[in-house]
């Protein structure tokens, strides 16, 4: 016969095990919904990250994908060999060609001069290229590849049938370009500021030009000027052909170069240019233009092709904003930031010049 005092004894170790039991059992299940909970968490962070929006390239994080890298092969079937019926372009540092790619995109892919290939042929070309081609904004020229081969080089950009601001500058409705108005010279002056401006200071390391001209700031179908042929100063950095007065005078001194106030030396060339509807002339455009613009002649010096505004206001602060990019030394000079803030004033108070 078992003993009270046995029967007492089970009973509390039956209790003691049934509580620890239930003590397993609640200990499971908080951790249980921890889980879950983390897991819920998880998964709405990832859904939040999938719906950001990517960064915003003016804040200095260009979302744009590196240019990919073509063979020659590639290139050589897109522009029939390299066809001349397909040359779009001709500059001081290669030849472009319409492009057709596998695929169906149009690109335009320029070719450069074999003799700058040799006398930079170890310098890192797909490098730069690619470093590049990160630039992404509305007033610059995407580059989307590259093809490197012996004696090759070529990059390959956007194209959408654009004609350089120089094409639009030195034709007019009678050759088949529309002559641009003061109002639309204004917008594509801002436009191109801000393109050059984006290279400059949203840009990680900084890009630098190196021949800011007409021929190299194109305008699309909607009349959006789109900066060009950026940061490849470094395949013809001495050669003077399409540079000599584009440049300020310390471009061709010891130390000198190109460098931010170099580009808005050629920036103010260019505002002369689009008040004039004169060439370069490889910088007597300026010796003509600065007396005119210090006495006021304001007249004498607008395109004649163009009606001169009554409002006469925007186009001489215009000619000032040119005035101070090259008259003055680098150390004097505007910077880009400066000369896009006045510009894009200019822009904003447009009504019609006309």
């Amino acid at each position: 016969m078992v003993s009270s005092t046995s029967r007492a004894s089970a009973r509390e170790v039956s209790n003691m095990s049934h509580g620890s039991t239930s003590t397993t059992i609640a200990y499971d299940g908080v951790m249980a919904l921890l889980a879950t909970a983390l897991v819920i968490l998880s998964l709405i962070l990832i859904i939040i990250l999938c719906r950001k929006k990517p960064m915003d390239p003016e804040e200095g994080f260009p979302a744009k994908l590196c240019a990919r890298a073509y063979s020659l092969t590639d290139v050589d079937v897109a522009t029939d060999g390299f066809n001349q019926r397909l040359i779009i372009g001709a500059g001081r540092l290669g030849t472009v060609y319409e492009a057709h790619l596998t695929g169906g995109d149009v690109v335009a892919a320029k070719r450069i001069h074999p003799r700058l290939v040799l006398s930079n042929a170890g310098f890192g070309f797909s490098s730069i290229v690619k470093s590049l081609s990160f630039a992404d904004h509305p007033h610059v020229v995407p580059i989307i590849g590259l093809a490197e081969a012996p004696g090759e080089r070529i990059i390959l950009m956007e194209f959408m049938g654009m004609r350089s601001l120089d094409y639009h500058l030195r034709h007019d409705c009678c050759n088949g370009a529309p002559l641009l108005d003061w109002e639309l010279r204004l917008r594509v002056a801002a436009g191109a500021a801000r393109g050059i401006e984006y290279l400059h200071e949203k840009m990680t390391p900084p890009i630098v030009h190196g021949c800011v001209k007409p021929s190299n700031i194109l305008i699309d179908s909607h009349f959006c000027a789109r900066v060009s042929d950026y940061g490849l100063c470094f395949l013809a950095p001495h050669e003077r052909r399409g540079l000599v007065g584009y440049v300020d005078d310390e471009y061709w001194k010891q130390r000198g170069g190109a460098c931010k106030a170099s580009d808005v030396y050629g920036f103010g060339v260019v505002l002369l240019q689009i008040l004039s509807g004169r060439r370069c002339e490889e910088g007597l455009i300026a010796e003509w233009a600065l007396p005119l613009i210090r006495d006021m002649k304001l007249h004498e010096l607008l395109d004649p092709r163009l009606v001169v505004p009554s409002d006469i206001e925007p186009l001489f602060r215009l000619a000032k904003v040119a005035s101070a990019c090259v008259s003055n030394s680098r150390r004097n000079r505007p910077s880009i930031v400066q000369v896009a803030a006045i510009l894009n004033n200019l822009e904003r108070g447009l009504c019609s010049l006309e």
